[in-house]
């Protein structure tokens, strides 16, 4: 039953309308003045209020902004018997619903407009939830690891320029990590604009980072503005920073010092104001140290550096991660979500999940595309989740049989063949999960005669 809480300083008005509302099917509480109201609005949950715009010497006025500053999304309508459209529009400026005169008879109306507003807190109740498990979902756990996580991302959060440097495996939910952090940012109106820096040809990179003047070189037929132009006010996550050319982190550490840059074969420095969120698996510290990258360029980014655990770490949340996709793959796919039997949890988690959440959405996936309608049973996971390579992966027990020894070649293979599959058939994040560059990973293909089978996967 919804609850109105009724506020006004004559005793019979708080009765009559007190009636009123349970006859409509409300339960009403009392609230003779502000600080009662306030009061009431702490200790109990409430729907809706309905205030009294003159509360004898208190101006209701002064209690709506009261209410809002302790709960913004709560519907507040303004009740009076001395009507007037400067004080209406004082009243929605200040977060009113709406502003009712209490002239007979009201009470129908005012029954239609409280109806409409439980209706409207629902609808974006609805919204907020939704927009949460858009943000959430592949953020969802427990673990001690996510947690600290989430914690430091929800302090810098609040700071609307600081550098943000996020560290962690390929697969580990980086991009993930940026959006929460810009969409409870004070930047959450504005654009969150992503761009992979590996997966951008060295010639294409500055021109997609900082746009281009036509004529500025022999492709560009017309101006174009780049992604700093774009996230303006907004959030730019630099994914794989590491893969970054020198020459780039040069024009990146300039806008970063002096929130300007310039358009390829332009002149005039372009004022910018943009959140610049970098993400890498690889250790930046080291690559400076070894002369890969530029050491004022790291610590301009490192001012904040928060840790992505991997899922190997966090255990205690692979239940409620296979859970959610077993639910929103089942959704997608218009039929009911599967059962997880006990045996299948328990290989999940006591896989190591190289490819990390990325790879444990797409067991997930394929499972129930193919193997599983109803239950996911161990036998309906792939090879390497339930098979030797999780003891191996996991530091364990010899993968191989009675001591037998693989040949190299075959190991290479096998590694190649997983990395492949964890990423969708994508040669530049398989190598970067192998630990090789690309041109490593596609000599690989050759000697072991892989590059015909590779050629379904991406070039990219």
């Amino acid at each position: 039953m919804p609850v109105l809480l009724v506020v006004d300083d004559e005793r019979t008005l708080r009765f009559s309308l007190g009636e009123w509302a349970r006859d409509a099917g409300f339960r009403p509480l009392e609230a003779e003045n502000g600080r009662e109201a306030l009061t009431r609005v702490r200790d109990q949950s409430v729907d809706v209020v309905l205030l009294d715009l003159r509360l004898g010497d208190e101006d209701g006025l002064q209690v709506l902004q009261r209410l809002r500053e302790e709960d913004a999304t709560m519907p507040v309508i303004m009740l009076t018997g001395h009507g007037g459209v400067e004080q209406a529009v004082q009243a929605t400026r200040l977060g009113a619903y709406d502003f009712i005169e209490k002239k007979p008879p009201y009470l129908d109306h005012l029954e239609v407009v409280v109806r409409r507003a439980l209706e409207h807190s629902r609808l974006k109740r609805e919204v907020d939830h939704l927009r949460e498990g858009r943000r959430g979902q592949p953020l969802l756990g427990e673990s001690a690891g996510l947690q600290k996580a989430l914690q430091r991302l929800e302090k810098v959060a609040k700071s609307s320029g600081t550098t943000v440097l996020l560290h962690g495996e390929t697969g580990s939910g980086k991009e993930l990590m940026a959006r929460y952090l810009h969409d409870r940012s004070p930047r959450a109106g504005g654009p969150f604009v992503d761009l992979n820096c590996s997966a951008i040809p060295e010639q294409l990179l500055e021109s997609m980072l900082f746009g281009h003047e036509k004529g500025a070189f022999t492709d560009a037929k017309q101006f174009k503005k780049g992604l700093f132009d774009l996230a303006d006010q907004g959030t730019l996550l630099l994914d794989e920073i590491g893969e970054m050319t020198p020459q780039l982190q040069s024009k990146l550490l300039r806008v970063l010092e002096s929130r300007t840059f310039r358009r390829v074969g332009g002149h005039d420095d372009i004022v910018v104001d943009v959140r610049v969120v970098a993400a890498t698996h690889r250790d930046l510290k080291k690559m400076v140290a070894d002369g890969r990258f530029r050491e004022d360029l790291y610590y301009r980014l490192n001012v904040v550096t928060i840790e992505m655990p991997p899922l190997r770490e966090r255990a205690d949340d692979i239940e409620l991660l296979a859970t959610h996709f077993i639910a929103r793959i089942a959704s997608e796919l218009g039929r009911p979500p599967a059962r997880m039997h006990a045996s299948a949890l328990a290989a999940l988690k006591s896989y190591a999940w190289p490819g990390n959440v990325r790879e444990l959405k797409n067991t997930i996936e394929r499972v129930l595309i193919l193997e599983a309608d109803e239950e996911i049973r161990r036998e309906h996971l792939p090879l390497e989740v339930v098979g030797p390579a999780r003891d191996s992966a996991r530091g364990g027990s010899d993968p191989f049989p009675a001591g037998r020894v693989r040949p190299l070649e075959e190991i290479e293979r096998l590694a190649i063949v997983h990395s492949l599959g964890v990423c969708d058939g994508n040669k530049t994040r398989a190598a970067q999960a192998l630990g090789i560059s690309r041109q490593t990973l596609r000599t690989k293909l050759k000697e072991l005669h892989m590059d015909d089978e590779a050629e379904a996967g991406s070039e990219t």
